[in-house]
């Protein structure tokens, strides 16, 4: 029996799970907007645990969603999930956050999945999945225009999800685009990617891991006033 901890930070979704193999036993997320990971994810860490009956030293392996998404959020989740790891010597695991959104969808054969998280403006990070999972175009920072994926319509439905969704669905008009907004990045949908990998014994290096941030992050500081 395989006991894993996952961690999603990825988004405004602070979200924690345990799972025994790849049945989850714990759920602990909160998904408000205003909520600050610093804060939040130790605290819910620490009640997943015990609602699990369970101690660092009882998990064998952590999962992390690894990105793209927030900068400072993927930043809190990886280094949780590293100190972890150091502190009970288990391996890490890394999820990429687009397609746990994928799995989220039920496709069908012919039908594609496009996970969308909203950057800044027009801008998404992006991928497409197949009906069996499979990632038929890389992930992407991306400035949406009406031509936009239009590579990917066929006459099946083409699944549009996630956060980059709202602002978008106003650009792409072709009527086999389905628009969700639903979606959001959840530990709970990390489970059966991340027991997957322990089995395969698909770990990262702790000490060198880094989050898939696909941008680099600009700190905007305000504009001294002149006298």
């Amino acid at each position: 029996m395989a006991t894993l901890l996952h961690l999603e930070t990825a988004t405004t979704n602070c979200s924690v799970s345990i799972s025994k193999n790849d049945e989850i036993l714990v759920l602990k997320e909160n998904n408000a907007a205003n909520y600050s990971h610093s804060e939040q994810l130790h605290i819910f860490i620490k009640e997943a645990l015990e609602e699990a009956s369970l101690s660092f030293s009882d998990l064998d392996a952590v999962a992390v969603s690894k990105g793209p998404g927030s900068y400072t959020g993927l930043r809190i989740g990886v280094s949780a999930a590293k100190g972890i790891c150091f502190s009970v010597d288990i391996p890490l695991i890394s999820i990429p956050t687009l397609q746990s959104m994928a799995n989220q969808v039920d496709v069908k054969p012919g039908e594609l999945v496009i996970p969308v998280l909203d950057a800044r403006r027009m801008e998404v990070y992006s991928c497409v999945f197949d009906n069996n999972d499979q990632e038929i175009r890389e992930t992407r920072a991306e400035i949406i225009d009406e031509d936009s994926f239009s590579e990917f319509v066929t006459t099946q439905k083409v699944y549009v999800v996630g956060s980059g969704a709202e602002k978008i669905k106003g650009v792409l008009q072709h009527p086999n685009f389905i628009f969700d907004t639903t979606v959001i990045p959840s530990s709970k949908d990390m489970v059966k990617m991340a027991f997957k990998k322990f089995e395969a014994e698909q770990f990262e290096d702790v000490a060198y891991f880094e989050p898939y941030y696909l941008k680099d992050f600009v700190l905007q500081q305000k504009k001294k006033k002149t006298t």
